[in-house]
């Protein structure tokens, strides 16, 4: 298992580390959408379509991508759309984690797969925006996600169950902890401010999203980084809920070792339009 986790990190290493440097936002882009279009075969698939239907969605997700970047939206202000995505996130994100488990599938298949394929497709906008204005913001968001997901991680192995008496949410990913959670979040808030000061060291042209909130005062960045600490939680828990009501571990197989693209990416499809509505704002 470990050895297929570190060949699979390494092969995606390879294809996204050199599209993600390269001086054009294009093979980057491109790169993300594969993996968006993959991310929406498995959402069909977790909310109960067969192979053909699943296939489609996957199609239908590269379509509408790819016309959103022939128009030219990558290139536009999209704040209006992030703030529609990050109210439907915290709102409607938190009505569904609160209803629990049992809830999701009574919602209509239709709307499900909607639902999700507009997440995706929002998703994708914002990582492809972002790499557009600049790779210091891409890396900025992305990690900000990889530093909650980790520290949450090791925290909630070391400390989980030691100060809280109840789990974070015991019928949706029973280990997850509330220590993970602050641990996460003191995480990124580390992470907020050592790079908020390397942006200003460094002079750099195009700022992180720590140094763009940074620039009011260090309490906005600070409130800024532990909201979106708490939502990429919300992210990471939703896709865990619609797994659970499937009845699946992981959302596919197609990374080894590392189960779906979803179960990648699950803690950026909040994270992604939030931090582009506060780097826009």
């Amino acid at each position: 298992m470990l050895k297929q986790r570190v060949m699979t990190a390494i092969v995606l290493l390879l294809v996204l580390l050199p599209a993600l440097f390269y001086s054009s936002p294009v093979p980057f882009c491109a790169v993300a959408l594969v993996l968006i279009a993959a991310a929406a075969w498995e959402w069909a698939r977790l909310n109960g379509y067969g192979q053909p239907a699943s296939i489609q969605s996957g199609i239908a997700c590269v379509l509408v991508c790819t016309a959103s970047w022939l128009i030219g939206l990558l290139e536009q202000t999209l704040t209006y759309l992030w703030a529609v995505a990050g109210v439907g996130w915290v709102f409607v994100g938190s009505w569904v984690l609160r209803r629990g488990v049992s809830a999701w599938s009574g919602h209509s298949r239709p709307m499900r797969l909607v639902a999700g394929l507009l997440a995706l497709w929002i998703a994708w906008l914002a990582v492809a925006q972002a790499r557009v204005i600049g790779i210091n913001l891409l890396l900025s968001i992305l990690i900000l996600v990889w530093v909650a997901d980790i520290s949450a991680y090791f925290v909630g192995r070391a400390f989980g169950g030691r100060f809280s008496r109840g789990k974070l949410a015991p019928s949706i990913s029973p280990g997850k902890s509330w220590e993970g959670v602050w641990g996460g979040m003191t995480g990124v808030c580390a992470l907020a401010f050592v790079w908020k000061w390397v942006d200003s060291a460094w002079a750099m042209v195009v700022p992180s999203l720590f140094g763009r909130l940074g620039m009011r005062n260090s309490l906005l960045l600070l409130v800024c980084a532990l909201f979106l600490a708490a939502m990429s939680v919300v992210g990471d828990l939703f896709e865990s809920l619609v797994k659970r009501s499937a009845g699946v571990k992981d959302s596919s197989g197609l990374l080894p070792g590392h189960g779906g693209v979803l179960d990648r990416i699950d803690a950026l499809l909040p994270a992604l339009p939030l931090a582009m509505l506060l780097y826009s704002l």
